[in-house]
């Protein structure tokens, strides 16, 4: 499948980046608008020629076929035998999305007209707490649950209007106590957010959350609200059925943040910005679907990503946002590329002779500039970088700010490409008349190496809408790549061996069963844990 790409990039490796730019419409050919978004992959080795046989897999994968499947509502997702339809809870046209020959679309309309309401009704102090007016949401809940949110609601901090949100997912009951420590239970809402009412670390937390508030709210589940689709288990926890907001087994967790689960966010920014978070992302997927692909944005990142980690071998890729309010969006991102296209076997079930999905991870710039830009720099290993930045911060008075983060994004980007050579490491030093005896002994620690590959996605301003189009671009790129690659995107076998276990090894720990059949080392470490707990 990629053995013409693999050949051209041995022709092309050592090539310069900067020599590219011999041809002066390159900047332009090799980006991709959208208006208030603009990508950037010029500052890679992709030419004309790569770029013609990345295209190609579109063609052979059927990347097309598998889009219009998605949007239809086949079920694509195979080994759980279900529709992936997440784009159906962000959409703004009167079209209506089928699954199971269902129209799904009233039933979305029903839900988010439900949580506008609710939110309403907590913006203008209608639902209140035993102690007034509602000051905090606490959102329980791990992984899509959690992160989407989290990501989002951080992302928008200069749009919000209602009640101040805080975001609980790690079992480790320090979390759990360093927010609850702060609040005060008779004007906090719970939002316990889990599919099934019966997830492991959500469950503990909401219990706490729940032995918490009842010391001193009489009905704490008066101020409890669930996200989940099991009547049953959020009945039994004691939370009434108008304060529960379901949602389809055609959503997966980390493709959830556009219907109840974004509950948190559309209580932080409001009804009106929640609706322009919505429709940003659907822009996003009426591009997607009508774009051709040379000029399809999600389609170009994904080829982008395929060339760097399937052909010229870079195996991660650096999410680098100059944006503070981005800071969550590299780990938003491990989970959505990693979960979802860290597979092993074909959508078929067969084993792959190809590596799959990359390894994911990030920080907001300028910090990483101050930690890990040295190994990227000047490090063995190349690592493509994906910068996002904003022409204009939320801030008008710190225009200076901005203007110096900007500066940064793109020197980091520029110095990348470009590298530093030894002769210019030394005329760099004679003019600042440094002694030869000096040359010899630092010249070296000073040369980059430079030809390292990095993108821009540049936008306006970050807002409701321009992060819902981030998100859904995102989105489209790993479902792309997943085609690409033949593996199934949209589920997560890989996450529950280690919960089976877990389930067992508590068991184990609260001393209600053996550890007879354990090995030797996850037994002598049970025994010490037992001896330091003694201690």
């Amino acid at each position: 499948m990629f053995k013409k790409l693999e050949r051209l990039w041995k022709e092309k490796s050592s090539r310069s980046i900067i020599s590219l730019f011999d041809d002066p419409k390159r900047a332009m050919d090799f980006s991709v608008d959208l208006g208030n978004l603009f990508f950037d992959y010029s500052k890679t080795q992709i030419d004309d020629e790569c770029r013609a046989e990345l295209l190609k897999l579109v063609e052979l994968k059927r990347v097309e076929k598998f889009k219009n499947a998605m949007f239809s509502g086949d079920k694509i997702n195979r080994t759980e035998d279900r529709s992936v339809l997440h784009m159906a809870l962000r959409n703004k046209s009167e079209t209506k999305i089928f699954s199971d020959g269902e129209n799904v679309m009233p039933k979305i309309f029903e839900t988010i007209e439900k949580m506008r309401v609710f939110t309403k009704s907590i913006q203008e102090g209608e639902f209140s707490g035993l102690g007034g007016p509602i000051t905090d949401v606490v959102n329980i809940g791990i992984g899509g649950s959690d992160l989407g949110p989290l990501m989002a609601t951080s992302a928008l901090a200069a749009y919000h209007s209602g009640p101040e949100c805080h975001f609980v997912s790690n079992v480790d009951g320090a979390q759990i106590h360093d927010i609850l420590k702060n609040l005060n239970p008779k004007t906090t809402l719970i939002i316990v957010a889990s599919k099934t009412f019966t997830t492991t670390e959500t469950m503990t937390n909401a219990r706490t959350a729940l032995s918490w508030m009842s010391r001193e709210v009489p009905n704490p589940t008066n101020q409890f609200v669930a996200v989940s689709n099991s009547v049953s288990n959020t009945k039994a926890f004691g939370i009434p059925k108008d304060r529960v907001f379901d949602f389809a087994d055609w959503v997966g967790g980390r493709y959830s943040i556009w219907g109840p689960i974004g509950l948190s966010l559309m209580l932080a920014i409001g009804v009106k910005n929640f609706d322009e978070f919505l429709e940003g992302a659907f822009e996003m997927d009426q591009h997607f679907m009508d774009a051709p692909a040379e000029r399809n944005m999600p389609i170009m990142l994904a080829l982008v990503g395929i060339w760097h980690n399937q052909i010229c071998g870079y195996h991660t890729r650096a999410v680098l946002p100059y944006e503070q309010r981005l800071s969550k969006l590299p780990a938003y991102l491990q989970q959505l590329e990693m979960e979802s296209n860290g597979k092993n076997v074909s959508m078929e079930g067969k084993k792959l002779n190809y590596d799959t999905g990359p390894i994911v991870w990030g920080e907001p710039g300028t910090n990483g500039q101050h930690a890990f830009f040295q190994l990227i720099h000047q490090g063995t290993r190349i690592v493509p970088c994906e910068f996002l930045v904003g022409a204009m911060g939320s801030e008008s008075y710190l225009v200076k700010h901005h203007d110096i983060l900007i500066a940064n994004c793109l020197a980091q980007s520029e110095a990348l490409m470009l590298g530093l050579s030894l002769s210019e490491v030394i005329e760099r030093m004679a003019q600042n008349e440094e002694n030869k005896q000096e040359f010899e002994a630092i010249a070296y620690h000073r040369v980059f190496p430079g030809n390292r590959p990095s993108t821009k996605l540049v936008y306006s301003k970050l807002n409701p809408s321009t992060l819902g189009k981030i998100i859904a671009l995102y989105e489209h790129r790993v479902f792309v790549e997943g085609i690409i690659l033949g593996i199934n995107s949209f589920d997560q076998w890989g996450v529950e061996l280690g919960k089976v276990l877990a389930e067992e090894l508590t068991q184990i720990i609260a001393g209600k069963k053996s550890a007879a059949t354990k090995d030797g080392s996850t037994k002598m470490l049970l025994t010490r844990i037992g001896t330091y707990k003694k201690a």
